[in-house]
């Protein structure tokens, strides 16, 4: 895999700055010129992702979340990415995230978000021990002020809230 190099970091910086401000629109004109030999590289798919999850592109997003995971698979990002996009892109997407969100964490055993999502997934699916066990686990690997401030404003882990209070 090639270094990215100006002008093509210059692009991705613009599209940085416009993911910034707000405005994926703007953010996708400037990655689209990123050189086309540089397309996949794996900065440019994550920017690229974040602006189709941004224009609720669930179905561009979980294509792009595959090649991150086949171009860079030792980025927890792809396989965040790809659960992320598997929630919102089917009928069954919570099913579908928490399968393939599992496998990341003996992957990724040292990244909170991995299971601070599956204690999300879990807890929406109204798996609620499970839920308590994958929060805990992330609380245990990450900033546990920081998860647990998290998840006190995350809708998903409302029925949990109470318990999470008194942690």
């Amino acid at each position: 895999m090639q270094e990215l190099l100006p002008p093509d970091t210059h692009y991705i910086s613009f599209a940085i700055g416009w993911l910034e401000l707000g405005d994926p629109v703007e953010a996708e004109n400037d990655l689209n010129q990123v050189a086309p030999e540089q397309q996949a590289h794996p900065d440019v798919l994550e920017i690229r992702w974040i602006i189709l999850a941004q224009t609720k592109r669930w179905g561009a997003a979980l294509e792009i979340s595959r090649k991150l995971m086949k171009l860079a698979p030792n980025r927890s990002s792809g396989w965040l990415h790809q659960a992320y996009s598997l929630r919102r892109a089917g009928d069954d997407g919570l099913q579908a995230a928490w399968e393939a969100l599992l496998p990341a964490y003996g992957k990724f055993p040292r990244e909170a978000t991995i299971p601070y999502n599956l204690s999300c997934y879990a807890c929406q699916m109204q798996r609620f021990e499970e839920a308590r066990t994958w929060l805990r686990r992330a609380l245990k690997v990450g900033n546990k002020q920081q998860i647990k401030q998290m998840a006190l404003e995350d809708a998903d882990l409302q029925p949990l809230w109470d318990e999470i209070r008194r942690l």
